[in-house]
């Protein structure tokens, strides 16, 4: 597995924690099962979701989200129309340095909500095809893996809001960029 290792310092210096204190705010995405398998893709709940806008050459961002499971599943894979590459990361310190890396499950267990959000568990969309617009929406594909090994897939039009506006888990400071 490759890591990213990114000095704290270097993080600060380019405003990557911002430190905001703002509410969490509630704003489920539209979600649709994308297989036949209904009852299973509506087994995972997809709340506050939201991607981070973008600038004009920045080629990478974040998607965040609170999933939570009605029977303990996997979150497989993601998909988008809007990126080259897609995938779900985890980001943690070790000593002074975070690491960031792409994994390749995300466990859900039945009845948790598991946050998806800046500094932690996100969806990473790499490559972008173009810059990301604060008020439109991007289009994301979830893909699940039950107990028994079966995927199933979930639609999503995720709302695309810019840095400053986008909410924050208050007291875990928030305010990270890609």
């Amino acid at each position: 597995m490759t890591f990213l290792r990114i000095p704290l310092r270097v993080l600060a210096s380019v405003g990557l924690f911002a430190g905001s204190l703002t509410a969490w705010a509630q704003s489920p995405a539209t979600a649709a099962p994308a297989t036949s398998a209904v009852a299973q893709a509506e087994a995972v709940r997809v709340t506050d979701a939201w991607a981070r806008a973008s600038v004009p050459g920045q080629k990478a961002t974040g998607a965040f989200m609170t999933l939570t499971a009605a029977t303990p599943m996997q979150l497989v894979g993601v998909a988008t129309d809007v990126a080259g590459v897609a995938e779900v990361h985890e980001m943690a310190m070790q000593g002074e340095v975070m690491r960031m890396r792409a994994i390749g499950s995300l466990a859900l267990p039945a009845g948790k909500p598991v946050e998806l959000k800046p500094g932690g568990y996100h969806l990473m969309l790499m490559d972008l095809k173009h810059p990301l617009k604060a008020g439109e929406t991007v289009p994301l594909t979830l893909t699940w893996r039950d107990a028994q090994g079966q995927e199933s897939r979930t639609d999503l039009k995720v709302p695309v809001r810019a840095a400053a506006t986008a909410p924050a888990s208050p007291g875990h400071g928030g305010g990270h960029k890609h």
